[in-house]
């Protein structure tokens, strides 16, 4: 494997990483909201109307929100990596 495959695949799973975390955020603020009650004129709670809405489960967004976190510093240690040898291999050839 040469120095920019590593660094590219390093950079493409923090690029992945990054759009996970977007796509978790964004299923946990609309399963906030989607969970809050509606307040009506009267000042009567009612329940907002979520049959015909699909919820994001909130617990699954959590777990995918904590592995993007761990991939994306996978990600960071296989760049740091990939810096560091080719930092190694222009010490040896200078």
């Amino acid at each position: 494997m040469n120095i920019q495959s590593a660094f590219n695949s390093g950079v493409q799973g923090f690029q992945q990483a990054s759009d996970d975390v977007s796509k978790a955020a964004s299923d946990i603020a609309a399963s906030t909201a989607a969970s809050t009650q509606v307040v009506s004129e009267n000042n009567k709670a009612v329940e907002p109307n979520l049959q015909n809405q699909t919820q994001p489960n909130l617990t699954q967004s959590v777990v995918d929100l904590k592995v993007a976190e761990y991939q994306a510093k996978g990600s960071v240690s296989v760049i740091k990596t990939a810096d560091e040898a080719l930092g190694t291999l222009l010490d040896v050839r200078v």
